[in-house]
């Protein structure tokens, strides 16, 4: 939105030419959302404790956790507020993927919002059924992975866009063809899933959400600029540099969330963050045409998705548990280890992992 007015007064004053940088945006992005953050925070959060929109807490779970109940929760609209505002402001709104990643942003923030006004309004401890949930999931996903294709088939960009990059593997894709579709979905889906099912201690998936965003943001940079795409043997797709611009937007207000969801939390995301921000890094990624590398940087997540299932696999087969509970965070917890030592061990990890998917670049 900026941009149209600061080109504009680019006739008159060269000076405001720097706001055409796409560098430039994405700084004023994500301290934009930073800012937006820090202001209106507090008074959500007041907002939602006289509301007593409190987190409710899971009975077999760590002791520890008992003191959590009563949390404000819902804080995941903060930073999607922050995002939104941010973004429509300094992105260029002609292209196509911003409002793409939009879209799937907010339509998983729709449907946490409902899951959690459900559980903490209307008093119904279920929320959304897991049906109804994947449904909706399911129809947002699908939408964004056919907008996806056809505005891939419409460019002439399909061989590009539907190739998936094996890192680390010089020149090495496999064409999906109409098979991207399903992988953007299961991508999308499956990372708002697995986001969610991190959110369980005081910063532990906000943090290495904004890690991984902001490293996917330096991936749609260098994937956005022709002369870096083909410097380093990535996929060159024209546009994507824009995204850079959301995922500074998702950097800042994630740090701008953090503030308040740091140990000891005065606030929790909910669904309508955990689910929108796992969401927007699956599409994210899928834009960039680095699904796997998600993957990698995202390995936190992936590793806690992983061992619910094999829990719950494990305990229908065999009648026993692999872990002493799950998600993985809760095994080191019953284990002893204190929340912090859990949530920045699980930080270091992720910068590390977020490093290794930065190798990717250079070693092929």
């Amino acid at each position: 939105m900026l941009l149209y007015l600061t080109n504009y007064l680019a006739q008159f004053e060269s000076g405001f030419n720097v706001f055409s940088y796409l560098t430039m945006r994405a700084i004023l992005g994500a301290l934009t959302a930073l800012v937006l953050s820090f202001v209106i925070g507090p008074r959500m959060i007041s907002k939602l404790s006289n509301n007593q929109l409190g987190q409710p807490v899971r009975e077999d779970g760590p002791e520890t956790h008992l003191l959590k109940a009563g949390t404000p929760t819902m804080g995941g609209a903060l930073i999607l507020m922050a995002i939104s505002i941010s973004t429509l402001l300094w992105a260029d709104l002609e292209n196509v993927f911003v409002w793409v990643v939009l879209f799937v942003t907010l339509s998983f923030g729709v449907i946490g919002y409902i899951d959690d006004y459900k559980k903490l309004i209307l008093q119904d401890p279920a929320g959304i059924s897991a049906k109804q949930k994947l449904f909706w999931q399911s129809a947002a996903a699908i939408i964004a992975a056919l907008t996806l294709y056809f505005y891939a088939v419409e460019s002439g960009t399909l061989d590009t866009a539907t190739a998936l990059l094996i890192p680390y593997l010089k020149d090495t894709t496999i064409q999906l063809g109409m098979l991207q579709i399903v992988v953007t979905y299961l991508f999308i889906v499956g990372f708002s899933n697995a986001v969610n099912l991190t959110d369980g201690l005081d910063g532990l998936a906000i943090m290495p959400t904004v890690l991984v965003g902001g490293a996917l943001g330096v991936f749609a940079y260098l994937t956005g600029n022709v002369n870096f795409a083909e410097y380093l043997g990535i996929p060159y797709v024209s546009g994507t540099g824009e995204i850079l611009v959301f995922c500074a937007a998702l950097a800042g207000a994630g740090l701008g969330f953090l503030w308040f969801n740091t140990y000891p939390a005065q606030v929790f995301m909910g669904d309508i963050g955990a689910l929108s921000l796992g969401a927007a890094l699956g599409a994210v990624a899928v834009v960039v045409r680095q699904e796997i590398v998600l993957a990698i940087m995202g390995g936190v997540f992936v590793v806690e998705t992983l061992s619910v299932i094999i829990q719950v696999s494990s305990f229908k087969l065999t009648g026993k548990r692999v872990f002493r509970m799950a998600p993985l965070h809760h095994h080191f917890e019953l284990k002893g280890w204190a929340e912090p030592k859990v949530i920045v061990r699980f930080w270091i990890i992720t910068v590390i992992l977020v490093l290794v998917g930065f190798a990717s670049l250079k070693l092929r």
